[in-house]
């Protein structure tokens, strides 16, 4: 009898053990990619910014701003779900529905008015410009699909917090790419991008013995998004971004 509940009480000692490892590895996820976003725009941005040596226009501070809020959003939303203040949760939730659409909307507007910022600086030719101008389009199309389907399942928490995380993982892209402008090789970059997904794969697959659909999802997604690269830089869309750059400088 006395083996019998030792056992009992081993295994909800397991168990338990194993809910608060699960919650907290969202918290932790959701720190890394912080960090990544934080470590890519150091050199270009954020360092330079916290030197008093930035120079750029109020809309693009906005956009860092924005940004910077969903990455607190979702370590916020990721503790208050580890610590089971589900209720908490889930009304901060309803403002991020807001906060996306509004994350959304900054990312489509600048990626068309960064590029034309750089062209009228002489930072940039409108070539150039128009080549880099499908990487954030791409980040949004990236981010709106895993973002409205994160909303669509919010009553489904599993699918749900996948899909936000791909939904954040998408533009992370952008924290990769200045990394590899400022000298990281363009594998390790790449890797970087796909780091916090490779980490819900493993933990999925230590955890439940199986990858939840979401991540392989995802790995396509972000695979098939790697080819607006060299789109970019094709006759056909240089015919189409350029006349656009030029349109709006």
């Amino acid at each position: 009898m006395a083996e019998a509940s030792s056992e009992v009480a081993g295994t909800a000692a397991a168990q338990a053990g194993a809910r608060r490892m699960r919650r907290k590895f969202y918290v932790i996820l959701a720190v890394l990619m912080a960090v990544l976003v934080v470590a890519g725009f150091w050199p270009s941005y954020y360092g330079p910014l916290l030197a008093g040596n930035v120079d750029v226009p109020f809309m693009l501070h906005l956009h860092g701003l924005i940004y910077a809020g969903w990455m607190a959003l979702l370590i916020v939303q990721t503790t208050l779900a580890a610590r089971g203040k589900i209720k908490t949760h889930r009304s901060v939730g309803n403002i991020g529905i807001a906060y996306g659409t509004v994350i959304w909307v900054m990312g489509v507007i600048v990626s068309f008015a960064a590029p034309a910022i750089r062209v009228t600086s002489g930072a940039w030719s409108v070539d150039q410009a128009a080549i880099f101008m499908p990487i954030p389009l791409g980040d949004m199309i990236l981010f709106g699909g895993f973002f409205a389907a994160a909303v669509s399942y919010r009553q489904k928490p599993e699918i749900h917090k996948r899909l936000m995380l791909m939904a954040t993982i998408a533009i992370l892209f952008a924290a990769a790419f200045r990394l590899n402008a400022a000298g990281m090789p363009f594998l390790l970059a790449l890797f970087l991008w796909y780091l916090p997904v490779l980490l819900g794969i493993g933990y999925d697959w230590r955890q439940h013995g199986r990858v939840h659909p979401v991540y392989w999802i995802g790995l396509v997604a972000m695979s098939i998004a790697l080819l607006r690269l060299p789109f970019g830089e094709t006759e056909f869309w240089l015919g189409i971004g350029g006349p656009i750059v030029e349109a709006m400088t």
